[in-house]
């Protein structure tokens, strides 16, 4: 097994970009973008995750992270294991026109897989790179809050409410981040 996207450094700082199966663009409802930061909250508080750049974009989600107690890899699993249960239950309980296709394409991305009963929303992996200097890190900051304005969502990055790009520009945002220093 290939040792090139894998955490190798349990103190390193890292690129993750986590993925909805088949590409599906379910975050264009902030319903399910609330779950996902409801938990990232959590893990910040309770597992000493520390985001220092963010972005959550239709069908992924890209981070900057570091974790000062638990082990990245255990964090990003607990993260998608939970989010996974929390989408499924709001696709559920929420007016979602696309509500029978989505548990379908869920629903058929975990039957082949034992380990998965039910659905799935989050493909494998997490594709964590190791940002062991100031370029990469810089370089990947950028990389996260220009990403909507490249998707042409927004004319400026900072304009995304969806990102830590707001910090980085003086304000406030929706997540607190540990910045890059």
């Amino acid at each position: 097994m290939s040792e090139k996207y894998k955490f190798v450094d349990g103190e390193g700082i890292y690129h993750v970009t986590l993925t909805i199966v088949h590409w599906i663009d379910l975050f264009t409802r902030k319903e399910y973008v609330f779950d996902v930061l409801e938990s990232l909250r959590f893990c910040q508080a309770n597992k000493g995750l520390k985001i220092h750049a963010w972005v959550i974009m239709p069908s992924h989600l890209h981070m900057i992270v570091s974790s000062r107690d638990v082990p990245l890899s255990d964090i990003m699993r607990d993260f998608k294991k939970y989010t996974n249960k929390k989408i499924i239950e709001s696709i559920q309980s929420t007016n979602e026109s696309r509500k029978k296709w989505l548990l379908n394409a869920f629903s058929k991305a975990a039957l082949p897989l034992k380990r998965i009963n039910g659905f799935k929303v989050w493909m494998d992996g997490n594709h964590p790179i190791l940002l062991d200097n100031n370029f990469m890190m810089e370089q990947r900051v950028n990389y996260i809050h220009n990403n909507p304005v490249e998707a042409g969502m927004v004319m400026e990055s900072y304009h995304y409410t969806f990102s830590s790009a707001v910090d980085y520009a003086g304000q406030k945002g929706l997540l607190g981040i540990d910045f890059i220093e």
